[in-house]
């Protein structure tokens, strides 16, 4: 199972099908689409189709959308979560397509796109709250034992998943009231599980040479139910896929379930040359 906000499906589909064909997930979560639902027809769901996945998309446009490709049943499919708040400085007169789940080989998947948060004393961070606590809803609703909820959380879990604590010391995605509705899910985090104390990051941004410096933060996340989370074998992050010309401003994130066909390999592949795990700038 991988997740992957790919900052604009359209403009990543140069790397999304290669990526897709050598990594061959069962199931893959992703974010950003940033298309409508008639434009992702059109342009991403043949190519998907011919690959053996069946497809759920949720988008609403420009900004935003979420998807779930399966290649193991796509089952019972829901766009939104329950109770789902709207943004109050959107453009859209409900809620923004940031969610949608199936059931996939038994498995209730989530993929999900967190509102940003922008900062502490904007509304927008009082939405992304609310958000939260409607994800916390919606999977509680269900079954959470046997629930996964991947995608880009736009959250860093703790001071490790972010490669200077200082810097974002007045921003959001660190502070306490996000940390807790993240911790509030009751989920898994499966790769800090796996790797308790490696330094791992998912997103780098493209300016100043973020990416070579590996001054990034962890805030793409598989959070599996406490009936799948024994189950991963590996975890880890893609960083090749982060590499070369047009990526994204995130890497994949990948769990293996039951069995590890890259074996138990991690936390980031290929390393960063530029990475400190002893030391924290």
């Amino acid at each position: 199972m991988a997740t992957w906000n790919v900052n604009s499906v359209r403009s990543r589909m140069p790397r999304l099908l290669p990526w897709l064909d050598e990594r061959v997930p069962d199931v893959v979560c992703l974010q950003e689409t940033k298309l409508p639902a008639d434009a992702f027809d059109e342009l991403v769901r043949p190519a998907l189709t011919e690959r053996g996945y069946a497809v759920a998309h949720h988008g609403d446009g420009r900004w935003n959308g979420v998807a779930i490709a399966s290649r193991v049943g796509l089952d019972d499919v829901v766009a939104g979560l329950l109770d789902e708040p709207a943004n109050p400085v959107g453009q859209l007169p409900g809620p923004e397509a940031r969610a949608v789940s199936a059931t996939c080989a038994g498995l209730r998947v989530i993929s999900v796109y967190v509102p940003n948060g922008r900062t502490p004393e904007d509304p927008h961070y009082q939405y992304k709250l609310h958000w939260l606590a409607a994800l916390r809803a919606t999977v509680a609703a269900g079954d959470p034992a046997v629930t996964v909820v991947c995608g880009d959380m736009n959250v860093a879990p703790t001071d490790d998943d972010v490669y200077n604590a200082a810097a974002f010391a007045t921003s959001t995605h660190v502070t306490p009231p996000e940390r807790d509705a993240l911790r509030a899910l009751a989920l898994h985090d499966v790769v800090r599980e796996r790797w308790p104390a490696e330094r791992i990051f998912t997103y780098w941004d493209y300016r100043a040479g973020m990416f070579h410096t590996d001054r990034g933060m962890r805030i793409d996340l598989i959070l599996a139910g406490a009936a799948v989370a024994p189950r991963a074998c590996a975890a880890w992050v893609d960083r090749h896929a982060r590499k070369g010309t047009g990526p994204s401003d995130h890497a994949p994130v990948i769990v293996d379930f039951d069995d590890a066909p890259d074996g138990d390999c991690g936390p980031m592949v290929p390393p960063p040359s530029a990475s400190r795990s002893s030391s924290r700038r």
